[in-house]
């Protein structure tokens, strides 16, 4: 099949690759614009691109290069911008979402579904509309959260996305009848900086949690600190906001429990043990406080 496709981020290039693989016609790969990354604020172009030019696929920046193309449908996984409905009048599009739909609508699917405690999410191929995700299911597969990292569960649903939107299209029955989304809607909002910020008055469970999403900090007597890995622990109760250093280890004590630290990083220093990070801080057990 003719194909148009759409996406940004690393989870998007399985699925490129995949179509390729099964032999479809990439006639354009729309991205992103490059972004000025770093110091030097070189321009860096998003890993759909690079995967596109590995490939010799022709590539453009926005969606305008859709216009006048002869395709048969458009693939959009992460693409990173919502499509016009004048968009999709001329050329219907399958999406790759991460998530069990109507569950996690929106734009953080696999952040969302980790920090809600969700036993299982999974990817769902639909059709795409001009309401944020509410078109029709063509297939979905599932799988198990676990104790698994965002980066951990997003890696394993772009490899599995990349596969169901393949059988899709291979397969007449599934892209003809799609079924309507069926349960709840919920919407994952956008993340934010204090989406990962840990604070005393949350429960242990969300403290792991949030953690997991791997850009997870706090401020520990005023300076800013970044919690890499991270374990339960159990022991005597003390006060939330205070620290708890002994044996080798040092755990933050949250509203009803504390956290081991495995992993840190703290500002302008380099990822270190929890320990490490302590016996080199020199902190008073007495005054010390994370915020």
């Amino acid at each position: 099949m003719r194909l148009a496709f759409l996406g940004t981020p690393d989870a998007a290039v399985p699925s490129l690759r995949a179509l390729v693989t099964a032999g479809h016609d990439i006639a354009m790969v729309v991205t992103r614009p490059d972004r000025r990354r770093g110091r030097g604020g070189e321009l860096t172009p998003s890993p759909v691109k690079v995967a596109a030019t590995e490939l010799g696929l022709r590539v453009g920046h926005g969606l305008s290069e859709l216009e006048g193309l002869d395709v048969e449908r458009g693939v959009v996984v992460a693409y990173g911008a919502l499509i016009p409905a004048a968009v999709l009048e001329r050329l219907p599009m399958l999406n790759v979402h991460f998530s069990l739909l109507p569950r996690w609508r929106g734009a953080a699917p696999v952040e969302r579904a980790i920090l809600a405690g969700d036993e299982e999410t999974g990817v769902a191929v639909m059709s795409l509309e001009a309401e944020l995700d509410t078109g029709p299911v063509h297939l979905e597969r599932r799988v198990s959260v676990d104790g698994k990292t965002a980066s951990q569960l997003t890696g394993e649903l772009a490899t599995l996305g990349a596969e169901a939107l393949v059988e899709v299209l291979a397969t007449p029955e599934l892209l003809d009848t799609p079924r309507v989304q069926q349960g709840e809607a919920t919407y994952a909002r956008k993340l934010t900086k204090e989406t990962f910020h840990l604070v005393p008055s949350m429960p242990r469970e969300l403290l792991l949690r949030t953690v997991r999403l791997e850009r997870a900090f706090t401020f520990v007597n005023g300076r800013r600190v970044r919690v890499l890995r991270a374990h339960a622990v159990e022991g005597a109760p003390h006060e939330p906001g205070s620290l708890v250093a002994g044996a080798g280890g040092v755990a933050l004590v949250g509203a009803d429990g504390s956290i081991g630290l495995d992993q840190v990083q703290p500002d302008g220093g380099r990822p270190m043990t929890g320990w490490s990070w302590w016996t080199g801080a020199r902190l008073d057990h007495d005054t010390v406080r994370w915020t």
